[in-house]
């Protein structure tokens, strides 16, 4: 009767199935590995790496995704960036940051504020401005000959 089981789930992971019944079992398979130090989960290194240009101190960004709700997320962050580059208003500021991390214009800045985003499309970077779900107002005065 278990091998039964066994070959009838071997069988579905063989034909790629996305049964409900088979992901519950898998994760139930997955946290006892886990738990028991069995598995780890791997993260490839060749993902686009991240940084954050915030006008709080580095010191202070560092605190805040070092305690965030979901955990300590500084790990997933490649690089900080505050005032002390430039305000975020200003396109050179975008272009110190670019230039800082060796990349070209083939980047995305991500702003949740219209002067900043236009800032940075001003450096002729990719813009896109991000609307917090949670944001008592949204600024709208994008006023570039572009899709926001």
């Amino acid at each position: 009767m278990i091998q039964a089981v066994v070959d009838t789930v071997c069988w579905q992971m063989s034909l790629d199935r996305k049964t409900t019944a088979l992901k519950q079992l898998q994760g139930h398979m997955w946290r006892e590995a886990f738990k028991a130090g069995h598995m780890k989960a791997e993260f490839f290194e060749d993902v686009v790496p991240v940084y954050i240009y915030f006008s709080g101190s580095v010191e202070a960004q560092k605190l805040l995704y070092g305690h965030s709700t979901e955990g300590d997320i500084l790990e997933l962050v490649d690089g900080h960036f505050d005032t002390k580059i430039g305000h975020k208003v200003e396109s050179e500021s975008y272009r110190k940051i670019a230039s800082s991390i060796g990349c070209s214009t083939n980047n995305l800045f991500l702003r949740d504020v219209s002067r900043e985003a236009s800032a940075a499309e001003e450096a002729a970077r990719h813009v896109a401005v991000v609307v917090r779900p949670d944001a008592l107002y949204v600024e709208i005065v994008w006023d570039h000959n572009s899709n926001p």
